[in-house]
């Protein structure tokens, strides 16, 4: 009886440790992945400015280069806008933010920057896509600053107290 409850224990610390680990996780990715959406738009900018390439091709080669989840993002909205259904830049883009916010670590915060970069794809000359483009990556900039200091605040936090929480649970039940 007593390795039940030993075993039982175990288990709610652990469970409750994992907790935490995920939390923290989130705290630990979130500015990486900012960082890799302003690398993204930075190329995406260069590829509008410079290369003059079609943006579902800029798109697809951008979403092979970058790691997850904003590659995935990139490939999605590349598909979308080359399935031939006729939607618009920006409505590919919306759709592909769905993408990102199932599988991503960012914030409303985050997804309501890019939300907003979306509105504006595709419907004006490459000057106004460019300045969009860096007015997005200077947003997403300041989430980043956010996020670090946030993780900075909070990661180690979140993993001492899943499990403390898990030993504070063991104590009250036994």
């Amino acid at each position: 009886m007593l390795w039940l409850k030993m075993g039982g224990a175990l288990m709610v610390v652990l469970a409750c440790g994992y907790t935490g680990l995920a939390v923290a996780r989130n705290y630990a990715l979130r500015p990486r992945q900012l960082r890799d959406l302003q690398a993204a738009l930075q190329m995406l900018e260069t590829e509008i400015a410079y290369g003059a390439t079609p943006l579902p091709e800029a798109l697809s080669r951008l979403g092979d280069r970058m790691e997850e989840p904003v590659g995935r993002f990139l490939a999605s909205v590349a598909a979308l806008l080359a399935d031939g259904q006729g939607r618009t830049a920006g409505e590919a883009w919306q759709a592909g933010l769905e993408t990102l916010r199932d599988g991503s670590a960012l914030v409303e915060a985050d997804l309501d920057i890019l939300t907003q970069f979306g509105f504006g794809l595709g419907v004006s000359d490459s000057s106004d896509q460019v300045r969009n483009l860096r007015l997005a990556q200077e947003q997403l900039r300041a989430e980043e600053r956010r996020a670090e200091e946030d993780r900075t605040r909070n990661e180690k936090l979140w993993r001492t107290l899943g499990f403390l929480s898990g030993i504070v649970v063991v104590l009250i039940i036994f």
